[in-house]
């Protein structure tokens, strides 16, 4: 890409006509951080919805425990600690400056912190029904969205082909009783899928009621809620950290029950469930689940019926689709038991789940331990234990007649300038889970071993560096790995913040792995698969209405002899937020070249609320957006989104199904917030 283009682009991003940001620019540094390691597809709904439901209800930092604070998930266990130490040393806050003179807050985090707590006494009335009839706050929203091109799947073709229509549509809708009381509902229909089915009135429906705090009761759902335990390993539903940027991410925060609010049709539980206080510091939740799941149905000429694979996309849009679909029961039921404090934290967690159809496994030699028939019992062991400056914490975990997993770690604060982290990981080739989150490069727990260290490092106020390593191998065969293989990653970062307005990024990241040899490379032996990218960002506050953020990306790809294929993105952000106005907004202008879609680059991208996503960059072309928020009545706001990808040199979109005829994609979102 010449000097003259880049210096165009940049220069059409600053005469941009403001349009703005919808989320604030704490909450997009959050989400980023956890984009970059999750799947496209990814729901970020349980992460910012949380957030911004602690930020209308406060937690006060003066009547706090290590639980409450384990939910603001940029906080580290270290941080945690620390602030609940300085208040058992030094008495209330007087102030929240006061969180300058605690040991591992530097100015970042404090920033990210503030709106979501405070010192002040929250209040609390009692719970009636006259309360809940006429104090509750309701929430409704509505969304839809769709590609304005019409795909091949959605011609009238004679095979395969989307049954539905292009549309996207969700509902959402929330009340809650100060944090007493809380019911939720969320309907989804996906393009090419039915709007309505028999009785159904949506192709995904998900509700709950939670109850807090109700006598011995911590938290009661019926419904449908997420399981997060320990480390990962034996029990964890819904949202997870994994490696990142802030090299303390890869220990858990784990919050144990919690409501299921996510339109992602996977990763939860549907039923009962309740955290019980069994005595001081002692809780125990039980749980009971029946769901229908979907799965690679397979019918036999006998008559009987098989699966391979649970489904995991929600998508059902094709004939073969519908029959997958709620093909698969599952009952779950099991309970943990906890012992809780500020420093120490033991609990153990069994569970049974059984199928009503048998599990097989398929003819590839990688197939051979993975879980076969109807029944699993999983069992595990979670603690973690903080002294002084030292955090330590750990998982083993044990599948019936299978393996075992187990990981151990160690966060400590070696001055009030450096933390570091190691953790080791041990996860056998025949431990099976199908409700696992941890820390690792597999997609599932099992068949890996690796160990990680990490450095933060604060020489003063205005500089923040991080650097890691992890070592890992698999003692088995993968997907598209014919023997035992390994790797390693690095990733060294550097932010430099010289005032409030002003911050500026640097990051280098490699990864090296092994796979098998391309279909047309005819030397045996695995290959090198080696991934790197170097970023460098600038985020500029310019005043109190407008901001500005500019990033240049380089990836690098290179698999065994092949030539080394570098990919590029350079974009802009302009966002314009006004407290005192009724519109805001934001736009951004790209340009990406990658020679294939194995130098892809990934970027946040900001969205309708709640629609936060982060797209991949693939091949050659321009991409712009922009998203605009109107606030139609102090309780009714409406955003819209218009997005426009146009690839240079092509003159087809995707394949199969998705394929789109020309060289340009759009895509219009609409979205209506009603509160009252």
């Amino acid at each position: 890409m010449s000097t003259r283009l880049i210096v165009y682009f940049l220069a059409l991003s600053l005469l941009s006509l403001p349009v703005l940001a919808q989320e604030d620019s704490f909450l997009k540094d959050i989400l980023e951080s956890a984009a970059e390691n999750l799947s496209e597809d990814v729901d970020l709904y349980e992460l910012t919805e949380r957030l911004n439901f602690i930020r209308s209800h406060p937690i006060n930092l003066n009547a706090t425990t290590s639980a409450k604070l384990k939910q603001l998930v940029f906080l580290s266990p270290l941080q945690i600690n620390n602030l609940l130490r300085h208040l058992e040393v030094n008495g209330k806050l007087l102030d929240l400056a006061e969180l300058q003179s605690i040991d591992g807050f530097d100015l970042l985090t404090i920033g990210r912190l503030l709106p979501f707590v405070t010192i002040g006494k929250v209040e609390m009335t009692k719970v009636t029904l006259k309360g809940i009839r006429d104090l509750g706050s309701n929430d409704l929203m509505i969304r839809y969205g769709r590609v304005l091109e019409v795909p091949k799947g959605f011609t009238d073709l004679p095979g395969s082909r989307y049954l539905g229509s292009q549309d996207r549509m969700l509902l959402r809708y929330k009340y809650a009783y100060q944090t007493k009381m809380t019911f939720g509902m969320v309907m989804e229909k996906d393009a090419g899928e039915y709007f309505t089915q028999g009785k159904v009135i949506s192709d995904h429906f998900s509700a709950n009621l939670t109850l807090n705090e109700i006598g011995v009761f911590k938290k009661i759902i019926v419904g449908d809620y997420s399981l997060q335990f320990g480390q990962g390993l034996t029990l964890w539903s819904g949202f997870g950290f994994g490696k990142g940027p802030d090299v303390t991410s890869v220990a858990a925060r784990d919050v144990g029950l919690r409501s299921y609010s996510s339109a992602n049709e996977a990763s939860f539980f549907r039923g009962f469930a309740s955290t019980l206080q069994v005595m001081k510091n002692v809780d125990f939740t039980s749980f009971i689940s029946y769901r229908k799941r979907d799965g690679s149905l397979k019918v036999w000429p006998d008559s009987t019926t098989t699966i391979q694979t649970v489904n995991e996309s929600g998508y059902h849009r094709t004939k073969t689709e519908l029959k997958n679909q709620n093909s698969l029961g599952q009952l779950t039921f099991g309970g943990a038991i906890q012992y809780l404090s500020d420093n120490l934290n033991i609990g153990v967690v069994t569970y049974h789940t059984e199928y009503n159809q048998n599990f097989v496994t398929g003819t590839s030699a990688y197939n051979k331990y993975a879980f076969t028939g109807k029944t699993l019992l999983n069992t595990g062991l979670h603690y973690s234990y903080t002294f002084k400056n030292l955090y330590a914490y750990g998982e083993v975990a044990h599948s019936l007649d299978g393996g075992w997993a187990i990981v151990n770690g160690m966060l400590v604060s070696i001055s009030p300038k450096f933390s570091a982290v190691v953790l080791h990981r041990s996860y056998d080739r025949d431990y099976r889970s199908f409700f696992s989150n941890a820390v690792g490069e597999n997609t599932d727990v099992s068949n890996e071993k690796g160990f990680y260290t990490g450095l933060n490092y604060t020489p003063n106020k205005k500089f923040i560096y991080s650097v890691y390593f992890d070592y890992f191998k698999f003692p088995w065969l993968k997907f598209r790995v014919d023997s035992a293989s390994k790797g390693h990653e690095v990733l060294v970062q550097g932010v430099y913040i010289p005032k409030k307005t002003l911050k500026v990024l640097f990051r280098v990241k490699r990864e090296l792995k092994q796979q098998n040899p391309d279909a047309i490379d005819k030397t045996t032996g695995l290959k090198d698969v080696f991934k790197g990218s170097a970023r460098a960002a600038i985020d500029w506050k310019l005043n109190k209405t407008i901001d500005f953020q500019h990033r240049i990306e380089l990836s690098i790809y290179k698999k065994g002899e092949n030539s080394q294929e570098i990919g590029k993105l350079i974009y802009s952000d302009f966002n314009f937020h006004r407290p005192s106005s009724k519109i805001s907004g934001n736009i951004r202008v790209a340009y990406f070249d990658t020679p294939s879609y194995n130098s892809r680059i990934y970027a946040y991208e900001d969205d309708v609320l709640y629609g936060s996503s982060f797209g991949a960059y693939s091949d050659k072309g321009f991409k712009t957006y922009g998203n605009i928020r109107y606030r139609i009545a102090r309780k009714m706001d409406i955003w819209a989104r218009y997005s426009i990808i146009v690839y240079r040199d092509q003159e087809t979109i995707s394949s199969g199904l998705d394929e789109i005829a020309g060289n340009k994609k759009s895509d219009v979102k609409i979205q209506v917030r009603y509160q009252f």
